[in-house]
């Protein structure tokens, strides 16, 4: 330093500073390969994938018709209701001993609350810098075993429904006027036919509907007597009159 030159600092980046200003993002140029930038890099395959799965789904929406039942009718407490495939395992879970009827909170709010809960918290249990699902057990083991679980309730869901029933209980049926003074109609309501086929004989839960059933007067008749599937023998305790009115009523209702 020369007299009356003054004095002069010179500062070197590359000393760190003592104290990292905590808005200043880390910097990963350092791990070549690991990361890439968010655009368009990142957010393009983001876009590719999700363009995928729309397109799908929209061909999916437009090959397979949405199944459509019957108008609702809420005085109909014999019906069975199904929900969507995704909610297919909680439905399953509400079948169990521990987890309905009086146990119902716990099937329907303990269970899941405590499933969703340790899948929310996850990420904050297990906050290791590993990628490799080897190298994080934790979080491994969390998803292995939700996806376990509704794997496996989903499938014992659709492998024990009734989907015959539910398909019958469903079913649209035309609309038919039915003459409620006729003999075989009085029949009906006489031998409590239609506390389980309904007023309008459209069937409701695993009852068939009595409309277009196929049926001769003869075949009506024995199914009467005999019972068939959900329906035991020896409701109908008539007279041989009111069997033929009946089942020759049943036989002539047609949406024809």
């Amino acid at each position: 330093m020369h007299r009356g030159k003054g004095m002069k600092f010179v500062g070197d980046s590359r000393v760190p500073a003592s104290g990292r200003m905590p808005n200043i993002p880390k910097d990963y140029s350092e791990y070549p390969g690991k990361t890439e930038a968010f655009w368009p890099n990142f957010l393009l395959k983001e876009w590719l994938i999700g363009a995928v799965f729309l397109v799908g789904f929209l061909c999916l929406t437009a090959v397979h018709q949405p199944p459509l039942e019957k108008i609702a009718d809420p005085s109909d407490t014999a019906y069975i209701p199904m929900p969507d495939w995704y909610f297919l395992f909680l439905y399953q879970l509400l079948k169990y001993t521990y987890a309905s009827g009086p146990y119902g909170v716990i099937g329907a709010l303990v269970i899941p609350g405590l499933a969703f809960g340790a899948l929310l918290l996850a990420p904050f249990i297990d906050r290791g810098p590993e990628r490799r699902p080897s190298k994080r057990p934790l979080a491994t083991g969390f998803m292995l075993l939700a996806l376990a679980s509704i794997t496996y309730l989903t499938w014992e869901s659709v492998v024990n429904h009734d989907w015959e029933a539910a398909k019958a209980q469903g079913a649209i049926v035309a609309d038919v006027e039915i003459d409620k003074e006729s003999d075989g109609y009085k029949a009906l309501e006489a031998y409590t036919c239609t506390s389980c086929h309904g007023g309008d004989l459209a069937g409701s839960g695993q009852n068939p509907a009595l409309i277009d059933t196929g049926l001769t007067a003869e075949e009506v008749a024995d199914i009467a007597k005999n019972g068939k599937g959900a329906m035991p023998p020896g409701i109908f305790k008539g007279t041989d009159e009111e069997l033929k009115a009946l089942s020759e009523f049943i036989a002539g209702l047609s949406s024809k």
